[in-house]
């Protein structure tokens, strides 16, 4: 195996290269709306393996399995009826809904982590759909990197973070949304918000004409979940308008004069949501302790604030 994986083109052919690569059990990293994904066969309990293996992840850890369609995840899970009403409304796009799983679904066990439930989406990447299409069934695929980490939105990422245990890399340029998926449980019939994300909780609670409940049990039922994730190497401040001399500063809107980087000169949240990941980047390279401006917390900020504190969080 070569040092590198092989990097495929956005076309037919790179498309069938990429979906042969999964029919055989290899790991191919695909673009998405949000970041990179970690590509295996779903229901290929030694292709799931390699995901875990490759990233480091914790086997109680569970994946987000993209589809192709809204009835492929119906014969997958029994979708609520609040869950019918936002996949309607969002899907394909950054959503996953995490349901109970109906009997013979054929996924591989690893895949939801010994949970009764499952975690979907429908990616809005044309290139990605085109692969679920050209693959014909679901597929496995959590961010393209090493786990806890920091999140790949460019296929330069995948390969400085993962290499040659990617078979190949399905090159889309970079993240449009730059964001993982908003991710939504059920409680009962009742919506639950598991992990904030690039649909906003305002977006979500109008489609559904109701309020989100909030998770507060603790434990992992989602991928995204865990305190200490999004990470650096460095050590990361938050909310700083006054960094130490050794700091690399990461500004936001026009009033952080002297910021190394910035995630929005002008403020704006759409902006620093798609530059987040490659900015935490770009300011790891640099070798120094990070601190970051404050970002407001309505809209995609929430999701924003969310990333950055799991990357500053206390880690084993």
């Amino acid at each position: 195996m070569t040092d590198l994986p092989e990097i495929l083109p956005p076309t037919d052919a790179g498309i069938a290269r990429a979906s042969s690569l999964l029919a055989r059990g290899k790991l191919v990293a695909m673009p998405t709306e949000t970041v990179y994904g970690l590509a295996a066969d779903a229901r290929n309990p030694q292709a799931v393996a390699r995901i875990f293996a490759a990233k480091g992840r914790p086997a109680h850890n569970p994946l987000i399995v993209h589809l192709a369609s809204i009835d492929a995840a119906r014969a997958l899970a029994d979708l609520p009826a609040q869950a019918e009403i936002l996949a309607c409304a969002f899907w394909p796009g950054p959503l996953t809904l995490v349901a109970p799983l109906r009997a013979a679904h054929g996924l591989a066990p690893a895949v939801s982590a010994g949970l009764p439930t499952v975690a979907l989406r429908l990616p809005a990447h044309p290139i990605a759909r085109a692969l679920l299409a050209a693959f014909g069934g679901p597929v496995a695929a959590p961010s393209a990197n090493p786990s806890g980490r920091i999140s790949p939105t460019t296929s330069a990422h995948v390969v400085a973070g993962l290499g040659a245990q990617v078979a190949a890399i399905l090159d889309g340029g970079a993240c449009a949304v730059g964001l993982e998926s908003t991710i939504i449980g059920f409680d009962g019939p009742r919506a639950v918000l598991l992990r904030e994300g690039g649909i906003s909780r305002e977006a979500l609670e109008a489609a559904l004409g109701a309020l989100l409940s909030n998770d507060t049990n603790g434990k992992v039922t989602a991928p995204g979940q865990l305190a200490a994730h999004y990470a650096p190497r460095a050590q990361v401040r938050l909310n700083v308008t006054q960094p130490a001399p050794e700091e690399v500063w990461i500004g936001f809107g026009p009033d952080c004069p002297g910021a190394a980087l910035t995630l929005s000169p002008t403020g704006d949240l759409a902006e620093a949501a798609t530059r987040l990941f490659a900015v935490l980047h770009q300011a790891d390279a640099m070798g120094r302790p990070i601190a970051v401006a404050p970002v407001p917390v309505q809209g995609l900020g929430a999701a924003i604030n969310d990333r950055l504190k799991r990357a500053a969080a206390a880690r084993e």
